[in-house]
């Protein structure tokens, strides 16, 4: 078997810490502005209006966190309104460069702004006729986005073989604006975290093609919990029974399981404050990404050359790219995510270099 290990820790992250419990020892300096969806683009209040179209899932989103950060920075005087998934909102709220949450449905429906309100728009979400002709809806002065000769949009063409934050950056920096893809960073929560100083084993993804086993989960949990490392389980409210399956096979108490327990900023919080994130390729990986928190992503149907996280992070991507089908919406776990064994996850955990200094003694 070939199995793709790509070390991409500058040098790793040593972590010690005082606690074991599940306490809120670290304090968060955040800075976060209350965002809440709203429907229709409110009113102006007295800047110009950019508005962004980026309407998918969470590790999406992140994913255009270079790109909105680098916006803020070209255009400081406009009010940068989000045109996204309701759902999130929470997460949205973690991002300051965004000052107005603008609900969007996919593109099946217009974005809920009068024509001529807008500015400049931004079409981050895809180069296909359905986002440009809604952004084209919008009557903006400025439109940065990839070239369509429909709508009369200047542009790059649609690269096909590169990562998804470089090819938000690579758009903006066609159009004269700086952009660096590493540039990943977003606020924590203002809210102590749920648990903290956790290894964080998120068992959940939205479709099959990213299941990895439950024995696979349970045996580097066992791993990880020999290693001294308190941890906790988490996933969506669909992850519920899988968690449990995991928790029962590795011997955690019913208390560690997190899945389907908490919000997305909830989730968000754990993540920040956790001491390791051990996951497939889902918006835990992000978010770890965001965060700087160590991680062991496993990916499957996904490259991660298009989704894997920042080349200087404390981070370790494991899959077997000779084995990848591809379909990202499988019912069945990709070649490439079984090619893992949860012997390579603790190889990845152990080279990272993340220490728990009060651990038990080994059972």
């Amino acid at each position: 078997m070939h199995l793709d290990y790509l070390r991409v820790a500058g040098g790793g992250l040593r972590i010690s810490h005082g606690t074991r419990s599940r306490v809120f020892p670290r304090p968060f300096a955040a800075t976060v502005c209350a965002v809440t969806a709203v429907d229709t683009l409110p009113p102006s209040d007295g800047r110009p209006e950019l508005l962004v179209l980026r309407a998918i899932k969470l590790g999406d989103l992140l994913v255009a966190v270079p790109a909105l950060r680098a916006l803020r920075r070209a255009f400081p005087e406009h009010r940068i309104t989000l045109a996204t998934t309701a759902w999130l909102a929470p997460v949205v709220e973690l991002v300051p460069e965004v000052d107005v949450h603008l609900a969007q449905h996919g593109l099946d429906h217009p974005i809920s702004a009068p024509a001529g309100a807008v500015d400049v728009a931004v079409n981050l979400h895809g180069a296909g006729p359905e986002s440009s002709d809604l952004v084209a809806a919008l009557g903006a002065r400025r439109v940065i986005g990839h070239a369509d000769p429909t709508n009369g949009f200047e542009g790059p063409a649609w690269p096909d073989a590169v990562h998804e934050r470089e090819r938000w950056t690579r758009l903006l920096a066609w159009h004269g604006l700086a952009a660096d893809p590493d540039d990943v960073g977003i606020a924590r929560p203002v809210a102590p975290p749920v648990v903290a100083d956790v290894a964080v084993v998120h068992v959940g993804a939205f479709h099959g093609a990213r299941h990895w086993p439950t024995d696979r989960f349970a045996a580097v949990v066992r791993g990880l919990r020999d290693r001294g490392f308190d941890v906790v389980l988490t996933g969506g409210a669909d992850d519920v029974e899988r968690a449990a399956a995991v928790a029962g096979a590795a011997g955690l108490a019913p208390g560690a399981i997190l899945a389907g327990v908490l919000g997305l900023q909830e989730f968000a919080g754990v993540i920040a404050a956790a001491r390791l994130v051990v996951t497939v390729d889902t918006g835990a990986a992000h978010l770890a990404s965001a965060y700087g928190i160590p991680s062991v992503v496993v990916f499957g149907p996904a490259p991660p050359e298009a989704w894997g996280p920042p080349a200087a992070g404390p981070h370790v991507v494991l899959t077997d790219a000779s084995v990848r089908r591809g379909d990202v919406f499988a019912e069945d776990p990709d070649p490439a995510l079984l090619a893992v064994g949860p012997g390579d996850v603790l190889e990845a955990v152990d080279a990272l270099g993340v220490t728990v200094t009060d651990a038990p003694t080994p059972r």
